[in-house]
């Protein structure tokens, strides 16, 4: 299942496959690692199929364990601190069997649950004799929901060479941009740059000290960078791409961020927990226009929402109904707008809001207060109203003490000379809560 990854590990035995708290690692250490882990699995008695958490950031043994439980052919269920709230939930809801908990040291503790796992899904993957890959959503809108993925059909498109990258591990242990990250680059005997702490500072200062070329993020984190000037005091020279995803890019910012790096390639990703990542080609570096598919990924666009048919998507939710079509394609609930081979994608149908009919996006609104002197932060969100069904309002927090009244008075009048009359928050709240969340995603409100 992972031979492929293991003969790049072989071929390449000196060159650094991860740097951990700023000391490298060898892609002979991870070979080992790997079959260090097949050996001790074996001693502990987990057998295929066996429903394995593994508490972990990036880290040595958090890397070679997912490698040694993927070739084992057990299930897979990640689980960050960024969890911690949900853990016992996610526990119960995965049918988690073994627990692998590893500290900040590296140092690795097993704990049995005892139990059974029952569900059809893990029976699917038990007789295919394929290990799987459970990822939890994030629940902000409702429960989190269980995406159970078959490994092996999410490894298929790195066995594909492509260009060997220094990357940040940015996205996290338990998320699919986090996973598609650590298997690009080591199955083209990369270097994962891992980072204890995700602020603007600390992940410069790692380009810098470790001569980064890619960078994965998210538009929350760009726009934090431009707002700290942390690029001021670091040396960026060999950051080459930066691809951003998770959320609408507000366009103020990537045209900020393209002005400030003109050098430095941005491209927009797209993916979700139920399908993977799709191959992407931004239209330029500072537009939101973008193509999305690649091989293994067919897209169409149904009354303006994307919809997606993927060999990689998950087997189902543990926990909810199948959100496919009868014919395979999921519907992402994300609308865009199409030009050709290009599409934009203008927010999830759950934060459109409607005033009296007429659409408003909040990233667009949200672009052009990010626009405005002394903003940190800006977040848009719609409130029901009796006569127009919903208003436009916003969150923002600024960047030096301002009287609330009068920022609140200043982003009206910004907003009344860029806007549409009906896309003009109505409601401007001034407030100093963060408005994201560990994953550096904004953190929205959705009032129908």
């Amino acid at each position: 299942m992972i031979d492929f990854l293991l003969r790049v590990f072989a071929a390449n035995p000196e060159k650094d496959a991860l740097v951990w708290r700023d000391a490298t690692v060898s892609y002979r250490w991870l070979l080992e690692g790997v079959r260090d882990w097949r050996a001790r699995l074996e001693r502990e008695r987990v057998r295929p199929g066996t429903i394995v958490a593994v508490e972990a950031d990036f880290s040595p043994n958090a890397v070679a364990l997912f490698l040694a439980l993927a070739e084992r052919g057990c299930v897979f269920v990640p689980l960050t601190s960024s969890v911690a709230a949900k853990k016992a939930e996610f526990l119960e809801i995965g049918e988690v069997e073994i627990v692998f908990s590893i500290d900040d040291r590296d140092e690795v503790r097993l704990i049995r649950l005892g139990g059974g796992a029952g569900h059809p899904l893990y029976a699917a993957l038990r007789e295919r004799g394929h290990p799987g890959l459970v990822l939890f959503s994030s629940g902000s809108t409702g429960k989190s929901k269980a995406a159970v993925h078959d490994l092996a059909g999410i490894l298929e498109k790195f066995k594909t060479p492509r260009h060997s990258r220094r990357a940040i591990s940015f996205l996290l242990y338990d998320h699919i941009g986090g996973v598609n990250t650590m298997l690009y680059v080591l199955s083209n005997a990369g270097c994962m740059v891992t980072v204890q702490e995700r602020n603007p500072d600390a992940v410069l200062a790692a380009i810098e000290r470790h001569r980064v070329e890619l960078l994965p993020t998210s538009p929350t984190f760009l726009n934090l960078v431009l707002l700290s000037e942390a690029y001021r005091r670091h040396d960026l020279s060999t950051l080459k791409t930066v691809t951003y995803g998770t959320e609408p890019m507000p366009e103020s910012t990537l045209k900020r961020f393209h002005e400030l790096f003109p050098e430095i390639t941005l491209l927009q990703t797209y993916g979700l927990s139920e399908v993977g990542i799709l191959r992407s080609k931004s239209k330029s570096s500072d537009s939101l226009w973008v193509k999305v598919g690649g091989e293994g990924f067919e897209t169409r666009v149904v009354d303006g929402i994307l919809q997606i048919k993927a060999r990689s998507a998950m087997l189902g939710y543990l926990n909810a109904p199948s959100p496919f079509t009868d014919d395979g394609w999921l519907n992402t609930n994300d609308a865009v707008e199409v030009d050709g081979e290009y599409i934009r994608i203008l927010g999830r149908l759950s934060e459109i809001i409607n005033v009296g009919g007429e659409k408003v996006y909040p990233a667009e609104v949200e672009s052009v207060i990010q626009g405005m002197d002394n903003i940190a932060a800006v977040t848009v969100h719609g409130e029901r109203n009796p006569i127009t069904g919903q208003i436009v309002c916003t969150r923002v927090t600024p960047l030096r003490p301002e009287d609330p009244k009068a920022l609140a008075a200043r982003v009206k009048a910004f907003c009344r000379q860029r806007l549409q009359p009906f896309k003009v928050p109505v409601k401007v709240i001034v407030s100093e809560d963060p408005q994201y969340t560990s994953r550096f995603k904004k953190t929205r409100m959705v009032d129908a």
